[in-house]
């Protein structure tokens, strides 16, 4: 096999339908570059035995992205001369699912100013149907039209006459799909002209003169437009000697397996492992571009294309930066990296019927890498192909795994096909954001499979684009009401580092939006007078980024050290828990920002102890104003909204505990998606508030320590009117300023180095918190409001109890005084420092649940003291 890496794939020593030919007869006829284009193997098919296989189609053979979208683009510019300027700007370009949604989209390239359509085989809820069609011989026969505009396929969504209709297919066999789909559109929009394009024709002549009668029969002009013709030479009982064929072959490779296995090796000669250790699976942020659909499902117009091909160069440069971070690549391995080769030979892997968007981006990364590294591209298929690893046979090695997207007819087989052995270092898999699902990354899925024969892989996902036309969906056959407000045609994605945050881009999505511009801190004691009198909700503004002083900075770092392996447990301890309870592959979604740290961690431990890549993001929640409703709609429409497991740093008197619970409540009430558990998994629940935890003591957390220089450099979340539209995400800042001082890595490096210290406890642990009563006993609520009475505030709101929220009230409020337990200790030490700096006075108390309790000012104005140790009564 190692010769397949090194070679170009148009131009095989032997001729890649060598196999085929010799055993069942099947030749291929015609000229002298039909052999270059063409191979040939053998299909699981009762319609038809042979496959003809493109080496320039970027489907089943890896090719150069530039030479896929140069055969589409040359017949596009033929396309273009035949029709002449005029027409060519009134035409429409229709491709067919799944194999020629690419090629058709290179041909509409070609044309300059045509909009592009392709078939489809995913039905999209409360998108109506314009047409449909079948295709008789392939493995999935049907085909849907689900245009956003009614009128693109009637005038190009010009509104003016019939315009000319060009069908593009890989090939064109017998041509009764091409007849189909024009009998069909025909009765809807009859038009003058047609125009078919296919890299081949391989139409008999009885093939042919039926086109022609059918051209006279509806009273239009049929143009053909192809690379090249030939036909194949099929001889009788062709069919069953092919099935006989497939089924010898597979039995042959089944034994070899069991062999393979008993001999201790990994799989068979389809599919031989090339690395004893899965490669680490990177999630890339592309930042694609806001309104541009990811294919031709529901039409793309030459606007789309413009604003595509102007943000190419910049999502190439991403990639290239995410080969050239992954460990091993690029760059001498460091101590524990593996030895992963440069990335010399990268393949850029589409999805099924998802062929343009990755093909361009192969072709970007080509121009942005040069010389320097061998780029292909191809996709994977709905289609069941027998391979064989002989150099005269066109399908070398086959990947298996499940259908990720959850398609309309069903779980099924999913297939890549020379992949495996063909000696790439890196492997970009891009999928849209509706097959970003669990099957994508479970343990037999796509992502593991690539992740056995290649360095590294790289996951891109683009937004599966929504059409703002989308009708509501309802009982089949019921009229059902227009909503009060339709959802925004394509929702905000998330932002990742280190655009938004000095987080990975893996570690964390936000579901937030960029606010860093916007002037919102105010001085301390202007936000707390302005919250207490009602004049202004604490979300609507930031309190000034708290500087630490040298001696704070060295208490972190002494707290870091010290409890790190006492915060990785607790992270063991919550996220085995959460995979026992809610697995196997939940959805981690962290109350920004304190919860973040803590979700990295949980995704960190997952991926290190069992080898999973959960998803993780941070969404923003508001005390007295709820949950982000439209981080809520993008998580249900890229994830089972019951996958999600909500996550924060530690509880208090459970606020937040109890504010997320009505938050979903409301939202599921005001249409939003169901499904979402409300319960919270904590590192730290001294409250009692929650059942899924990693500890219930309050104790020092250091990521409570700091404000954004511990969590990626992010603000606290804000929500204010006039920046937050009903459809936007909550706003964020990130600090790029305060790089210098961030130790968001540290923090994070630091405990991760402890997990496999702790793995024995925690195994302990969570068995014992699985057995045990786990129920909240709301013993801190019952707390902060008896201390509210006793200290005369009369508002739970003021009470922080915890080490953290003490922490916060020392950072961001205006402290009145601390109550600490007596004998608390070392973990205390930063509180006391912060105290002093701040002229608060510490105040030790006996039967307190917690380690300590910070009192906000009550009833605060800028003249007041409280230095009688009660509430101020009046300002």
């Amino acid at each position: 096999m190692s010769e397949r890496a090194t070679r170009e794939e148009t131009v095989d020593v032997v001729w890649s339908g060598s196999w085929v030919a010799e055993r069942l007869g099947v030749a291929l006829e015609g000229d002298g570059e039909l052999r270059e284009l063409l191979g040939l193997a053998l299909r699981r098919n009762p319609k038809r035995a042979h496959l003809l296989v493109s080496n320039v189609l970027g489907k089943h053979v890896p090719q150069r992205p530039s030479v896929v979208h140069g055969a589409g683009f040359e017949l596009g510019e033929r396309v273009r001369a035949l029709l002449g300027d005029r027409e060519a700007r009134r035409a429409v370009v229709l491709g067919y699912a799944e194999t020629a949604t690419g090629l058709g989209h290179a041909v509409a390239d070609g044309l300059r100013d045509a909009p592009y359509l392709h078939s489809t085989r995913r039905p999209v809820a409360g998108v109506e149907q314009a047409g449909g069609f079948e295709e008789s011989h392939s493995h999935a026969t049907s085909h849907l039209l689900l245009p956003e505009d009614r009128d693109l396929l009637a005038s190009g969504g010009t509104g003016a006459d019939a315009s000319v209709l060009v069908l593009v297919d890989d090939e064109f066999s017998t041509g009764n799909t091409v007849l189909n789909t024009i009998r069909a559109l025909h009765a809807l929009h009859p038009r003058e002209r047609y125009v078919i394009v296919a890299l081949v024709d391989m139409r008999s002549a009885g093939d042919r003169d039926r086109l022609t009668d059918f051209a006279a029969e509806i009273g239009a002009r049929v143009d053909l437009v192809t690379r090249t013709t030939g036909t194949v030479a099929l001889p009788d009982g062709v069919l069953e000697r092919g099935q006989a064929l497939v089924a010898a072959q597979e039995a042959e490779q089944a034994e070899q397996a069991e062999q393979a296995e008993q001999a201790g090796r990994a799989e068979g000669p389809a599919g031989a492992v090339e690395h004893a250790d899965s490669a680490p699976v990177t999630r890339l942020d592309l930042d694609w571009p806001a309104g541009v659909p990811d294919g031709g499902r529901h039409g793309f117009t030459p606007a789309h294309r413009a604003a595509l091909e102007a943000a190419l160069p910049a999502m190439a440069d991403r990639i290239a930066a995410g080969l050239g971070d992954a460990p091993g690549l690029g760059d001498a391995p460091g101590p524990g990296d593996a030895a992963v080769p440069t990335p010399r030979r990268i393949l850029v892997l589409g999805f099924e019927e998802l062929m343009y968007a990755p093909l361009r981006l192969g072709t970007a990364l080509e121009a942005v890498l040069g010389a320097d590294a061998e780029v292909r591209y191809s996709t994977t298929t709905r289609s069941p192909v027998l391979a064989v690893d002989d150099p005269g046979y066109a399908i070398r090695t086959r990947l298996v795994f499940p259908a990720h997207d959850d398609p309309a007819d069903g779980p099924g087989d999913r297939y890549a096909y020379n992949v495996a052995g063909a000696g790439f270092d890196a492997v970009v898999a891009v999928v849209d954001s509706t097959a970003d699902t669990p099957e994508l990354h479970a343990p037999d899925g796509l992502l593991a499979r690539l992740a056995e024969h290649t360095g590294h892989v790289l996951l891109a996902v683009l937004p599966s684009y929504v059409p703002a036309t989308a009708a509501p969906t309802g009982v089949p056959g019921t009229p059902t009401p227009a909503p009060e407000r339709q959802e925004p045609a394509v929702l905000p994605e998330p932002l990742r580092g280190p655009d938004f945050s000095s987080y990975a881009p893996q570690d964390v999505g936000w579901l937030l939006q960029d606010l860093s511009d916007t002037e919102l801190e105010a001085p301390t004691e202007e936000r707390e007078e302005a919250i207490q009198s009602g004049g202004a909700h604490y979300a609507e503004s930031l309190p000034v980024e708290y500087q630490p002083s040298a001696e704070y900075q060295a208490l972190f770092t002494a707290a870091l050290e010290a409890s790190a392996a006492r915060i990785a447990r607790a992270v063991g301890t919550v996220t085995e828990t959460v995979l026992a309870e809610r697995g196997p592959r939940p959805v981690l979604v962290s109350l920004a920002r304190a919860g973040t740290p803590v979700g990295v961690l949980m995704r960190r431990w997952a991926q290190h102890r069992h080898g999973l890549d959960l998803p993780h993001y941070a969404i923003s929640i508001v005390r007295g104003r709820g949950i982000d409703a439209t981080a809520l709609r993008w998580l249900a429409a890229h994830h089972d909204p019951a996958d999600v497991v909500f996550v924060d740093g530690w509880t208090g008197k459970g606020a937040i505990t109890r504010e997320l619970a009505a938050a979903i409540t409301e939202f599921e009430a005001s249409g939003g998606p169901a499904g979402f558990d409300p319960e919270i998994s904590v590192l730290a629940d001294p409250g009692g508030c929650v059942r899924t935890y990693g500890t219930r003591e309050d104790f020092l957390i250091p990521s409570a320590c700091l404000n954004s220089t511990v969590s990626g450099l992010i603000s606290r979340t804000v929500l204010r009117a006039d920046l937050v539209g009903p459809d936007d995400f909550h706003g964020g800042k990130f600090y790029r300023e305060l790089a210098d001082s961030d130790v968001s890595g540290l923090f994070l490096d630091t405990v991760a180095a402890r997990f496999d210290e702790v793995a024995g406890r925690v195994e302990t642990a969570a068995k014992e918190l699985l057995a045990a009563d786990r129920a909240p006993t709301w013993e801190g609520w019952a707390a902060v409001e008896r201390i509210s009475e006793e200290y005369g505030i009369h508002d739970v709101n003021l009470v922080k109890p915890g080490v953290g929220e003490t922490t916060r009230v020392l950072l961001r409020r205006v402290p009145w005084k601390i109550l600490a337990k007596r004998g608390a200790g070392a973990d205390l030490e930063h509180i006391r420092l912060l105290a002093e700096q701040r002229g608060v006075p510490v105040e030790e108390v006996d039967d307190l649940p917690y380690s300590c309790v910070g009192l906000i000012h009550p009833r605060f104005t800028r003249g007041a003291t409280g230095a009688d140790g009660k509430a101020v009564q009046g300002a």
